[in-house]
């Protein structure tokens, strides 16, 4: 059955489950709704599905039962060669960074620019706005083995967000960092989403979520055992 598109839910997830080789059940009939503007935190143990949902998300993988739609695209419609239409309006952070080592900061986020197709001087403005942002423009020449891990993350920030996208999803984003540092994180996030944007945030930070006050979905053997707010 064709499920009805809700235009103020920028995710709807119906019935949604997923296994891998072996008979490796990752989740098990999810079924989730986000709205405009949410700023959401999955949670759970280490092995919960918190990942796999996020890949399900971005169409790193593929359900194995149910529906997903995103920014009002079925995803199980979504041919393999369509895919970089819709991942250019979902902004991914992803927990090991992926970004390019023997490329300077500015020249990480200009590679994202020229992928959507930004002339120069377009690039160069949204580059150094973006930086200015997260508060590292005086970074621009660096290389990201000379930046902290914090610094770091907010390099991996600034590249998915910088071309504005509507959905962000972001993966275990602090981590490897210590409270200071985590706080500064969660205040860019808080920031992109009071500009408009719409957060999924995987975490198994207890005590971040509780700081944070934000709306919460727990996972616990790929199974959704509660979606509340704190």
């Amino acid at each position: 059955m064709q499920p009805y598109f809700n235009e103020q839910q920028i995710v709807q997830i119906y019935h949604v489950s997923k296994r891998f080789k072996h008979n490796c059940q990752a989740l098990e009939d999810i079924t989730l709704e986000v709205e405009k503007g949410d700023f959401i935190f999955i949670t759970g143990p280490s092995g919960a599905g918190k990942t796999t949902l996020l890949k399900l998300l971005f169409v790193e993988e593929r359900p194995t039962s149910g529906q997903i739609i995103v920014l009002g695209r079925n995803l199980n419609r979504v041919r393999e060669s369509n895919l970089h239409r819709l991942r250019r309006q979902v902004g991914v952070v992803f927990q090991d960074f992926r970004l390019l080592k023997d490329r300077t900061v500015f020249k990480n986020i200009d590679f994202v620019l020229r992928l959507y197709g930004h002339p120069p001087k377009v690039r160069e403005k949204k580059a150094w706005q973006i930086l200015s942002m997260v508060g590292l423009e005086k970074k621009i020449d660096s290389y990201p083995l000379e930046l902290s891990g914090g610094e770091q993350q907010r390099i991996a920030i600034a590249r998915a967000i910088v071309n504005d996208p509507p959905l962000i999803l972001a993966d275990e984003p602090t981590g490897n960092l210590d409270q200071k540092r985590e706080e500064e994180i969660m205040a860019i996030f808080n920031q992109i989403n009071a500009r408009g944007a719409t957060l999924i945030i995987a975490t198994h930070n207890r005590s971040m979520i509780s700081r944070m006050g934000k709306k919460v979905v727990s996972l616990d053997n790929g199974r959704l055992v509660s979606g509340a707010v704190m």
